[in-house]
């Protein structure tokens, strides 16, 4: 039998210094011969050869920002199962466009230049080239012709052009589609549309208006419209925080300042309009449900009703909720802090017999409590330093009384009127009826402020007597909320009696009552508030807005984008508390005054000077893919409709054929583009409804992190390991498990790996390691295992004492068991690739690739038909030592031209079965063996496993559980304790 060289006698032994020089003379060879340029139908992309719609995939990845630190090995991890998929549908005859880009704006480089005064356009483009070496030394099939960077003003010229078409758009409520501006002139010209809106409240014709009001009207329908909002003011930063950018404790994620709720006038893009769509069309989508599910409960769609509580005969207070059937039950209303009638309806003095605990002394003072106003000042001061997610979390409840009450339109009770930190103004109309008896948190505020509680709906029997003392019409004695659902019960005495009913029956009648009086109407609301879309940043992009003298805005023309970001040295927000910032691009010399002639003669505008959110560019970039060289439009419609569309078949409602990416963008950037799309689809500029067909969010890698007494992160690299414990300089640490990432200073760089084992050992193991859409530990370790694999593949085909392929065997028949194996492998793999399973694919290419070792070391002769399929399948994942091994056997040629192998089903009819194999009870791989294999054949083949031989180390095999095509299990014990013992019978 012939023995494995030794290193001294392998000179051409495959180690990280070949797989270098291999790697990165196929990278040359792939980018010289434009490889993975895959053309376009039309346009400067064409060859001129005509494409198949119906062969056309579209994969790609979410786009990464071009971190200053690079690549960690968590990155790479979602492109390179992308980029395994795009391989092996390219072997199957699919016409493949796998590009990629950079989502280039953003927080972190605008902060290095602050801090350095290296402008963010150097620092970012130094970061891109970067990445792009490390990502071009995992071999991705990119096409480089396609590159972006969202930073590039000839990309965000595009972004400004998207958004002058939702700027100039409206949603027609009777369609729920987006349409052009001037067509909603047009009706109300005509008179076919009604002129009323909060700029016309009297709802006067649209004759009768003046010329500024009517712009007034249009600008309150559009799509993308100015608000005094309240937002997320962070002064440390100098600018509008996203809640999603803010911490639970209320500080921004980036430099961790203090964020502040105040109002701003700020743009919002009106995606509430197409919430309905947002939600109903995720069901013609490959997603996940519980994607789906995250989507729609984001979105929060819920009926109800606006129900009009009277204050004063000219004040009205209008509350939704989702529960009218419980109007009876309310006792008291509560608005958010910042509603803007709390100044009109706080007191001038406590009512007599106001409560203490009303009026806010223990937790204002009695100063602060010695007068409405100065309560409800200093409360809301105290609300301004708590972020949404704050004044949402389990705390207990605090509020303060207005000093006025309002009138319940169905029992007629006066209510008192608080503010309290819990209602959001930004949800619903920022008012709630308090119902303490049946909802937990208004229980929780009553309880706390003796509040009233008066019970409507009756709790069943059983959940009364779970609780000492309870009694159906006293709800002070439940101790919580009853939530369930019941009879409707004492209302007989109020303007609509409920008694009997159940839920459904009790909110029809009462939405009818309420309509027929006109205190109330039926509503659909929505969780989800409109998009705050502006950043009082440098490093975004430009608003193509200007205002005149009304202070209205103007769209510029197309012919006058893009609006370039104007060159400055002084990156550092104007940050007070008490006035409006100042964004940079306010003080760029000659840019917020400007003299232009919008087809009125010369005249003098103001910019538009805060930027657009780095969420702007990301919405799009997947069409600009399509076609990055044409200056004269975003995409060309055949070129969008072939790789969109396709052929148009299978009821297809999304483009993208294949995105994949993190679970951290499975709501937001996923719900803008969507919005996004939808709007270019309405208005004609797009031919799907949705933009990605099949999502796949892959999941994440972990690595252990260490932090100090005072929980500071430290770097994982320099941590030392002694007898009595963990220590970073000198300092004791604690080992915890995190995300690989620069926050927790536990990252591994890629171009340690290749320095170590080479590109291709990194893709397999990444993909080896566990299912793609699951979190997984890095462990270094285990990165050998899947070197050696790489390894016995090339010492299979390869002499390693002269290079030169191994001498060829006779061809294997049909009927022989490596034969069928491998047609077995085969089939199985082109299925695991398909699916995405590609740590499964890994383990089948695995016993084949073992399989094949042992014949060659038998007969020291290479079975070519059956190193040729392995090196076809191994292919997708290691793309480069498999190209070099393709050219040593002599082929004529590239392999990339090469189809996948076929498996000949007739050799594999259940002749070989898949047994996982566990070390004392622990999976560590499986094995392919014939279906009438012996236990001694099957213990040989699990022995073979480089995890059981890692799990096995020193000890001997002391028992064998072997159950013939289901299961192997080695159980070990120390070799002392044995004694001379054999291997047990079979269980």
């Amino acid at each position: 039998m012939n023995s494995e060289p030794g290193a001294n006698e392998a000179e051409f032994r495959y180690g990280a210094a070949l797989a270098g020089q291999i790697e990165m003379k196929w990278q040359r060879v792939w980018l010289d011969q434009g490889t993975f340029e895959t053309p376009n139908p039309v346009g400067a992309l064409s060859n001129g050869t005509k494409l198949d719609p119906a062969r056309k995939l579209y994969v790609i990845d979410m786009f990464p920002y071009p971190s200053g630190a690079g690549l960690h090995v968590g990155h790479p991890l979602g492109y390179i199962a992308s980029d395994v998929y795009a391989r092996y549908m390219r072997m199957n005859g699919r016409t493949v466009l796998h590009p990629f880009g950079f989502d280039a704006f953003g927080l972190p480089a605008e902060q290095y230049a602050i801090e350095t005064g290296q402008h963010p356009a150097v620092t970012t483009e130094e970061n891109i080239a970067n990445m792009r070496r490390q990502l071009r030394r995992l071999g991705l099939t990119h096409d480089p012709r396609r590159e972006i960077s969202t930073a590039d003003p000839k990309y965000y010229r595009w972004t400004q052009w998207i958004f002058l078409k939702i700027f100039n758009s409206w949603c027609d409520p009777d369609t729920g589609r987006a349409r052009p501006i001037g067509e909603l002139i047009q009706e109300f010209e005509q008179g076919t549309r009604s002129a009323a809106s909060v700029a016309n409240p009297q709802g006067l014709p649209w004759d009768e208006l003046d010329e500024v009001t009517r712009r007034r009207v249009v600008d309150s329908r559009r799509l993308a419209f100015l608000d005094d909002a309240p937002v997320n003011w962070c002064p440390g930063l100098g600018t509008v925080l996203a809640n999603e950018e803010v911490t639970a404790d209320g500080r921004s994620q980036v430099g961790n300042y203090p964020v502040l709720r105040r109002r701003m006038r700020q743009w919002k893009l009106r995606i509430t309009a197409l919430a309905d769509r947002l939600s109903a069309d995720l069901d013609g989508l490959d997603w996940t449900e519980s994607l789906k599910t995250m989507q729609r409960n984001w979105i929060g769609r819920s009926e109800g009703a606006d129900i009009r509580f009277q204050v004063t005969p000219d004040t009205q207070i209008q509350v939704f909720t989702t529960r009218p059937d419980t109007l009876v039950g309310a006792t008291f209303l509560v608005l958010a802090p910042e509603h803007p009638l709390v100044p009109a309806l706080t007191a001038a003095e406590w009512p007599p017999g106001t409560p203490p605990q009303w009026r806010g002394e223990n937790l204002l003072g009695p100063v602060a409590a010695g007068s409405p106003s100065a309560a409800v000042a200093a409360y809301v001061a105290r609300t301004a330093s708590a972020s949404d997610r704050q004044r949402q979390s389990e705390v207990p409840k605090t509020a303060v009384f207005l000093g006025s009450y309002a009138e319940n339109p169905v029992s007629g009770t006066q209510l008192p009127i608080l503010i309290s930190d819990y209602v959001l103004a930004t949800y619903g109309t920022g008012a709630i009826m308090a119902v303490p008896a049946h909802d937990q948190r208004d229980h929780d505020l009553a309880t706390a402020l003796n509040l009233p509680m008066v019970p409507v709906v009756r709790p069943s029997e059983q959940w009364l007597s779970e609780r000492a003392g309870a009694t159906a019409d006293a709800p002070e004695s439940w101790g919580e909320a009853y939530e369930g659902d019941g009879e409707r019960f004492d209302s007989g005495g109020t303007a609509v009696s409920l008694d009997g009913l159940g839920a459904e029956d009790a909110k029809a009648r009462v939405l009818q009552w309420l309509e027929s009086y006109g205190v109330g109407t039926r509503r659909v609301s929505y969780k989800l508030r409109d998009w705050l879309f502006s950043r009082q940043r440098y490093w975004g992009e430009p608003f193509p807005i200007v205002y005149d003298e009304t202070g209205l805005p103007i769209a510029l023309p197309d012919s006058m984008l893009p609006v370039e970001l104007p060159p400055t040295t002084d990156f550092r927000p104007q940050a007070t508390d008490s006035d409006d910032p100042r964004p940079p691009l306010s003080r760029a010399p000659g840019f917020e005054m400007t003299e232009l002639d919008l087809g009125d003669g010369r005249r003098s505008y103001r910019r538009e000077t805060n930027t657009m959110p780095q969420w702007a560019g990301s919405c799009w970039y997947y069409l600009r893919y399509l076609d990055p060289r044409n200056d004269q439009a975003f995409v060309d419609p055949d070129v969008e409709r072939f790789w969109m569309a396709g052929d148009g078949g299978s009821g297809r409602a999304g483009g993208v054929d294949l995105y994949i990416g993190g679970v951290e963008h499975a709501v937001l950037h996923l719900l803008y583009a969507r919005f996004w799309h939808k709007i270019l689809f309405d208005l004609g500029y797009v031919s799907t409804p949705e933009p990605f067909q099949r999502l796949y969010n892959q999941g994440y890698i972990l690595a252990d992190a260490f932090t100090t007494p005072a929980g500071r992160y430290v770097p994982a690299a320099e941590v030392v390991e002694a007898e009595d414990g963990l220590f970073y300089e000198g300092e004791r640490v604690r080992r915890q498990y995190g995300k690989m990432g620069k926050s927790l200073k536990n990252s591994v760089s890629p171009d340690e790996i290749y320095a170590s084992y080479g590109a291709d050992t990194l893709r397999m193991y990444e993909m080896a390691m566990g299912p793609l859409d699951v979190d997984r530990p890095w462990q270094p370790d285990d990165i050998v295992g899947v070197h050696r694999f790489l390894q016995r593949l090339w010492r299979n085909v390869v002499d390693e004492r002269t290079g030169q392929p191994r001498p060829a065997a006779d061809p294997l028949p049909a009927g022989s068991q490596l034969y069928k194996l491998a047609h077995a492998v085969i089939d199985d793999v082109a299925r695991l690739y398909r699916e995405l399973r590609f740590n499964v694919a890994t383990a089948r290419l695995t016993d084949l690739n073992n399989t094949l070792t042992q014949f060659v070391l038998r007969e020291e002769t290479c079975p070519r038909q059956i190193a040729e399929c392995l090196i076809l399948m191994t292919f997708p994942l290691a793309p480069h030592v498999t190209s070099e091994l393709w050219e040593r056997l002599g082929q004529a040629g590239r392999i990339d031209d090469q189809p996948f192998p076929v498996a000949d089903l007739s050799a594999i009819e259940e002749a070989y079965v898949v047994v996982p194999v566990t070390v004392n009870g622990k999976p560590r791989g499986t094995i392919s063996i014939d279906r009438a294999a012996t236990q001694a054949d099957a213990v040989d083949a699990g022995l073979q496993l480089e995890a059981v031989t890692k799990a096995m180390g020193a000890k001997e095999l002391a028992r064998v559980v072997f159950v013939p095509g289901k299961i192997l299990n080695l159980v070990t014990r120390d070799a002392s304790a044995l004694g001379g013992a054999g291997v047990g019978p079979a269980e």
